[in-house]
């Protein structure tokens, strides 16, 4: 490694990408293109960075199977920051598996640490965890330590563990710190705010609530029957019953459990669930069956009694039923959830991310659009999508989960 190539390193591990493409600049071998590639990525400039570390992993030789695998592991950290999160897992583990073979222990705890933020964006929480649990942050470098104790935050944060996601955001702070690094540090602090932001509405007959976090996770685990809007679902204790691809049993039962401890009118739930205005006999005959099959559902965390009215919720064990809503109305939450955290979502990514159709995504990104909620930038398939920071509470709920599966 030549004088330049080892200045150009030093500066970009410091956090200084204008002084380290002042170095190796006009260079075009390999190595070069790498710390190229990653100072513009440090800049913002995403597709440059791409493609100069596609050019650096051409451009060594056979026999250079290690600085090869960082250019792997340094063009999939772009696309994540790009949100492109079609690409293969097999191109990161293969390249991690080298790096760990030949004794490069920080690239390859940061190929596993992309890894574990690209299923934290899917909200494959599981699969995170996993990926998280073989990263031992004690022996990397601060930055990086960092990064990997931020993405422990979220994973708790998201599972609602509030606890965990303050240890672990306590340690962020301290690596951040040590690592000097400002952008480093004001991730932290954003992070550490979401704690203190609204995150869930609790809805009564007295109006609605403003819930934070660990007053959200109190409530899940107060033992009373939660029927969850922001994650589409209910459940009591450990139990779980997730209705997120039901939206008509999960739209039933939020208006029994709003009704509670009286009943719902007949009509209400038509009007509710089917978005019929005039109800007739065919709705109130589909009314019956769909009441039926959430009956079948429910029945291990509560009855579904039918009064002269229409239908009540009635716990087991009289439990109490605590309804959370989203801290911001509209179908499209969860969508403008992931947008709003500042970069720039393709629809493929979104789709992927929501676990919707790529046309179903288009379809609402017309209608927020309209709205004035989002922008986009670039044409065709360079197209990007954005929002404005939602701010004054956290959408750390509405993002997609695959944490309890309906």
């Amino acid at each position: 490694m030549d004088s330049l190539i080892a200045a150009s390193a030093r500066a970009l591990a410091a956090g200084d990408a204008l002084g380290a493409l002042k170095r190796v600049a006009l260079r075009e071998d390999p190595p070069a293109l790498a710390l190229r590639g990653i100072a513009m990525a440090q800049l913002g400039e995403h597709p440059v960075a791409r493609d100069l570390l596609r050019r650096a992993a051409r451009g060594f030789g056979a026999h250079e199977d290690v600085a090869r695998a960082r250019c792997v592991v340094a063009e999939a950290e772009v696309a994540l920051a790009m949100r492109d999160l079609g690409g293969s897992q097999r191109a990161l583990d293969a390249a991690s598996a080298t790096l760990q073979a030949h004794a490069d222990h920080r690239n390859a705890s940061l190929a596993r640490l992309v890894a574990a933020r690209r299923l934290l964006l899917l909200g494959r929480l599981h699969e995170a965890e996993a990926s998280l649990s073989r990263i031992d942050a004690r022996g990397l470098p601060p930055a990086l330590a960092a990064v990997a104790e931020l993405s422990a935050a979220e994973l708790a944060l998201r599972s609602l563990h509030v606890i965990d996601a303050r240890a672990a955001l306590a340690r962020a702070r301290q690596a951040a710190a040590a690592a000097r690094v400002p952008a480093l540090q004001a991730e932290v602090e954003d992070a550490q705010a979401v704690l203190e932001r609204p995150a869930a509405r609790r809805l009564g007959a007295d109006g609605a609530r403003l819930l934070r976090l660990d007053e959200v996770a109190a409530q899940r685990g107060s033992g009373a029957l939660v029927v969850d809007a922001c994650r589409r679902g209910l459940g009591a204790g450990d139990a779980w019953l997730g209705l997120a691809r039901r939206p008509i049993l999960f739209a039933l039962a939020r208006a029994l459990a709003i009704a509670w401890p009286g009943d719902a009118n007949r009509d209400a739930l038509i009007r509710e669930a089917f978005r019929m205005r005039e109800p007739d006999e065919t709705h109130r005959a589909r009314l019956r069956v769909e009441i039926g099959r959430l009956r079948a559902i429910v029945k291990p965390l509560a009855r579904i009694e039918s009064t002269a009215a229409g239908f009540a919720l009635r716990p087991v064990d009289d439990r109490d039923v605590v309804v959370l809503a989203p801290p911001i109305d509209g179908d499209q939450a969860s969508l403008l959830a992931l947008l709003s955290d500042g970069a720039a979502w393709s629809t493929s990514a979104l789709a992927l991310a929501l676990g919707d159709s790529q046309r179903t995504v288009q379809r609402a990104l017309v209608e927020l659009q309209a709205g004035g909620k989002v922008r986009s930038i670039g044409r065709a398939r360079a197209q990007r999508w954005l929002a404005p920071p939602l701010a004054g509470f956290t959408t750390i709920l509405l993002l997609p989960t695959a944490l309890a599966p309906g």
